[in-house]
């Protein structure tokens, strides 16, 4: 049962009558048999909400920053109209829209209402409950009850960095020869010959073909296929650190549901941290680590190589391996949309013991982690060396670009030591940076914005030089 503002508005009348009656406690006796009654009388009237009936329908699986409708079939099974508000309870972060809804369900019909999801984290976003409150006629009193209409959306990575992808294919397909270009990209198998023109490199010239024609010829080289690249996602502690600009707006005013619980952002997002720059300073590093790794995965499929994927902290997360090219790039967004920080530190021994397990032949590793000095010291230093050893190793990190703003300040004491601390820690990521490369190897540390092509550019120079 639930009380309307006309209860409240008919008791605050009725209390101002009390004071003027000239026997004030019959005045409040009849005040509340009146309110009991008009409460009886609505009650008895109003349909009921327990019999009623629910389905729902729509898509399942939506883009961060993009939106989503979800269908709910109400059918009234009993003898009266159901007449009131209902409302579609989900997390905060479903962005779910609007959040009360008008009912007008005759006896034995059915209505379809449409809640839009415009989420602002990705994950599974499952519904909570369906609240339903059936007015009287004097609208007074309402009956409501709750039901459990269970639904699922999954909000999958955005892939911003798709933007960067036909920039990137141009430059595969000058290294496979298939786009007219001054200089060919270098390989270990041998494409063809053709002759010599202005920028080629003069080791290509084939001097025994040149000797039997009028012209210089030059060998050209076919970049590796058929290469493997494993994808290695650090969910541990330090990827969970939100840097850069937030590219997907947050959703206002999305606030959780009365009665309905601890959903499943509890303790993961406060209010105010969601994930646009109106409340937040940016994206978790996992995120764009994740949109880096899509350009890349997407890259090497379209350049005929064999793409994996591992998130691991101290356990493995996710694991996605045997995916033909042609669905490998929808079978990694739906394996990384619900993987979220673990708040451990990762344990590096097990992530390489995974590693090597999984990997028994030579190929790329990928590596996307944080270039964190202290943890990378007594994490990942001691026994990278062991991975280097079997295969090239690519560690990629996402850099926060306020370090470069606060290393520029100066003014105050406050800043200039706020510079100084920024610039230690440059010094020590680069410093590390030099100790990896040492160790044969390759490193990207590149602000958010920027790792994804950097990365992508990346990949392509070590195919071209061959040493896929």
């Amino acid at each position: 049962m639930a009380l309307t503002g006309r209860a409240g508005l008919i008791a605050a009348l009725g209390a101002v009558a009390v004071l003027f009656a000239p026997r004030p406690g019959y005045a409040v006796l009849g005040l509340l048999l009146l309110l009991g009654t008009l409460v009886a009388v609505d009650l008895f009237f109003a349909g009921a909400v327990r019999p009623l009936r629910f389905r729902r329908g729509g898509e399942r699986l939506v883009r961060l920053g993009e939106s989503v409708a979800v269908e709910l079939i109400v059918e009234n099974p009993g003898r009266r109209r159901v007449r009131g508000r209902l409302r579609d309870a989900w997390p905060p972060s479903a962005g779910a829209a609007p959040r009360h809804q008008r009912l007008d369900v005759p006896a034995g019909e059915r209505r379809r209402l449409v809640t839009t999801l415009t989420p602002s984290r990705r994950g599974d976003r499952e519904a909570a409950t369906v609240t339903v409150r059936s007015l009287g006629p004097l609208g007074v009193a309402a009956r409501q009850g709750s039901h459990s209409v269970p639904w699922k959306v999954r909000v999958l990575p955005p892939f911003l960095s798709r933007k960067h992808l036909p920039a990137k294919l141009s430059k595969l397909r000058e290294l496979e020869g298939q786009h007219p270009a001054l200089v060919r990209g270098q390989g270990t198998e041998f494409d063809s010959l053709r002759e010599y023109v202005v920028g080629d490199d003069v080791r290509s010239i084939d001097w025994r073909a040149t000797a039997r024609r009028a012209d210089v010829v030059v060998r050209t080289w076919r970049p590796e296929r058929d290469r493997r690249v494993l994808i290695v996602l650090d969910t541990g502690r330090t990827s969970a650190g939100r840097v850069g600009a937030s590219p997907i707006p947050a959703q206002a005013g999305s606030g959780d549901v009365r009665g309905t619980g601890p959903g499943p952002d509890a303790g993961r997002n406060p209010p105010g941290t969601g994930s646009g720059p109106d409340t937040a300073p940016g994206w978790p590093r996992l995120d764009w680590s994740m949109d880096a790794a899509l350009l890349l995965a997407a890259l090497a499929t379209r350049a005929g190589d064999r793409v994996d994927f591992l998130a691991h902290d101290r356990a493995v997360r996710a694991w996605l391996s045997g995916a033909s090219r042609t669905d490998s790039l929808s079978a990694l967004v739906n394996v990384m949309a619900p993987i979220e920080p673990e708040l451990v530190e990762s344990d590096s021994e097990s992530m390489v013991a995974a590693i090597l397990a999984r990997a028994k032949r030579r190929c790329l590793i990928v590596l996307l982690t944080d270039l964190n000095p202290a943890a990378m010291d007594e994490g990942l230093l001691p026994v990278l060396p062991q991975l280097a050893s079997r295969h090239l190793v690519l560690v990629a990190s996402v850099a926060d670009p306020r370090v470069a703003e606060m290393a520029a300040g100066r003014g105050t004491a406050e800043l200039v030591y706020d510079a100084a601390a920024a610039e230690h820690l440059r010094g020590e990521r680069s410093r590390l940076t030099t100790h990896l490369r040492r160790h044969g190897v390759e490193v990207v540390d590149a602000v958010p914005e920027d790792l994804a092509p950097t990365l992508a550019d990346a990949y392509l120079a070590l195919k071209a030089a061959g040493r896929l």
